[in-house]
């Protein structure tokens, strides 16, 4: 591993690189903000689906670039007088320091839920009118669910037990199949989302990340859907053309495999 001097100096050089870019390049020259906007989301994914995959390689390439976004966004905020990379690194500093006072003062804590609610009880003394402010409106709905989840537990709105979570889910499930046999889309649609919230929860209880379940599940689907292809091919068969029966059959040995 390389010494805090080695590291220090190779993030000076992308400080450099970023500053030459900036002034030399056609392209970084015209980037603003909201252009690299939806870049640092395709970015941060990429990353997200080398963490999933455990490709430690690719998570080290993937790191690189949002550190570089990271970096650029400074670079734009200095060229304005608004921040520079300082002032990104020491507030981010400041923030630890202050929301972790059981580390940096003389608060104490038994466990990781007292250190969530303490973080969650002194953001709402630095000002913030609700705990749920700092939930991105624009993030995945699955992803909004479980974060809102947390931060209101963090605050002691939550269950005490699992099995209270679950029968819940039940509830809800009951609820949803009631409307189903009304055939109210709109009253469908609602209930489905409250099975969908009250199934988030619930992996909380279980300690399981909901995103990271589904998209695991999504990888093995798409791995056994692409299987499944491959023999279509091989047979010269369109899918379209296989029958139910014949797909299991192939299904199956994708599971196996």
């Amino acid at each position: 591993m390389n010494t805090r001097a080695e590291q220090l100096k190779a993030f000076d050089r992308l400080l450099t690189i970023m500053d030459e870019l900036r002034a030399q390049c056609p392209w970084d020259k015209k980037q603003t903000m909201e252009t690299l906007r939806h870049l640092t989301i395709e970015e941060t994914y990429e990353l997200g689906d080398a963490i999933l995959d455990k490709d430690l390689e690719e998570v080290k390439k993937e790191l690189g670039d949002v550190l570089l976004h990271i970096v650029f966004y400074s670079k734009i905020g200095s060229e304005t007088d608004d921040f520079d990379i300082a002032d990104v690194c020491n507030g981010i500093c400041d923030k630890l320091i202050s929301r972790h006072p059981h580390i940096y003062g003389d608060v104490k804590v038994e466990n990781e839920e007292d250190v969530k609610r303490n973080w969650e009880n002194l953001k709402l003394k630095e000002g913030k009118k609700s705990v749920l402010e700092g939930v991105p409106n624009s993030l995945p709905a699955l992803v909004k669910a479980n974060r809102i989840q947390e931060k209101v537990a963090g605050v002691g709105f939550d269950w005490e037990e699992p099995y209270q979570v679950w029968e819940k889910v039940e509830e809800e499930l009951t609820e949803l199949k009631a409307e189903i046999a009304k055939g109210d889309k709109d009253a469908i649609e609602s209930e489905y989302g409250d099975v969908l919230f009250s199934m988030v929860n619930y992996a909380r209880f279980l300690d399981v990340n909901p995103e990271n379940a589904l998209e695991r599940t999504n990888k093995k689907f798409s791995q056994r859907f692409k299987y499944l292809e491959s023999k279509a091919r091989a047979m010269n068969r369109p899918l379209k053309e296989m029958t139910l029966a014949e797909m299991d059959v192939f299904w199956e040995e994708a599971k196996k495999l």
